[in-house]
């Protein structure tokens, strides 16, 4: 296996790709004129933001379970130090167009972007959930790129930073909508992936969580073949509850049933249902249903 190559600020990936550094935390890279030909096998990780589109690409790129072809034309959003593997080589194409927006944590420090950056949970999405964008949605998306390039050739000044960055922030607004979009025109399939959660923790709930303990969202989401970011998102676009408020409802099911038949203690309940402490599960349970489990009890 390849080392992995360290890309540790924007000087680096500039010099990646061969592309002149305009700020020392922010680039955009124009891909039909970078070389960026990689051997195959080759692993980067970044400790910057990577937003990318391209409509070719001369490597197949993968990172998590799956590989992904950037010859559909899709954008991917990549957090610092993911790691990620080109491989699958394939000739050259003159009509290799795209961009990449790559910048630093630092240049949002301070700033109300820095503080909402978890918001963004496409960050942590793998390939093959990138975004599918119509041709509206891609001249958007690249229309505020270009503006971040524009700020780009002018010299650093005291509104340099919030400029670069408001107009970070609008793409990024932007690919949240679209997200949205994507989820609700893959309908069909989405239903299916909470009809499957729904019979996997049923199942598990009745058998599994005595052996395992609580099911966790990322055991979830490999049962579905998606990451754990994605299945949250869709989970909650779908039914209003993301992946850990399944879990905890199918729980809380799960413990008024025993609650109410059967005389075992609050702390023997908490233990059958993966609890290490049974305090955590009492306030839990009230938590979710406004009672403790003596209260529900008593009162059922």
């Amino acid at each position: 296996m390849k080392p992995i190559i360290q890309l540790h600020n924007i000087s680096d990936i500039n010099s990646f790709v061969k592309n002149k550094t305009n700020h020392p935390l922010v680039t955009v890279v124009d891909f039909s004129k970078a070389d960026e030909y990689i051997e195959n096998g080759t692993r980067i990780s970044a400790d910057f933001y990577a937003i990318m589109f391209k409509n070719y690409c001369a490597n197949k790129l993968r990172y998590g379970r799956q590989t992904y072809d950037f010859q559909e034309g899709s954008l991917i959003c990549i957090a610092p130090k993911q790691v990620l593997t080109m491989d699958n080589e394939i000739e050259k194409n003159d009509n290799m167009m795209g961009w990449g927006l790559f910048f630093h944590p630092d240049l949002l420090r301070g700033t109300s972007l820095g503080n909402k950056m978890a918001e963004y949970t496409f960050f942590s999405y793998e390939t093959a959930e990138a975004l599918h964008l119509s041709d509206k949605e891609k001249q958007t998306l690249y229309d505020c790129v270009q503006k971040i390039e524009t700020e780009l050739q002018e010299n650093i000044d005291s509104y340099s930073q919030n400029l670069i960055v408001t107009n970070i922030e609008l793409l990024l607004n932007y690919c949240l909508r679209y997200y949205g979009r994507q989820f609700i025109t893959r309908k069909n399939t989405n239903s299916s992936t909470v009809s499957q959660i729904e019979s996997l923790l049923k199942n598990y709930f009745k058998s599994d969580i005595k052996v395992s303990g609580l099911p966790t969202v990322k055991y979830l989401a490999d049962r579905v073949h998606l990451s754990a970011s994605y299945l949250s998102d869709l989970l909650k676009k779908e039914t209003g509850m993301n992946a850990q408020d399944h879990i905890h409802y199918y729980l809380i099911e799960e413990a008024k049933t025993i609650l109410l038949n059967s005389d075992n203690s609050i702390s023997e309940i908490a233990y059958s249902l993966g609890f290490d402490y049974p305090q955590y599960f009492s306030k839990l349970f009230k938590q979710k249903t406004g009672q403790t489990p003596i209260e529900y009890r008593n009162l059922n």
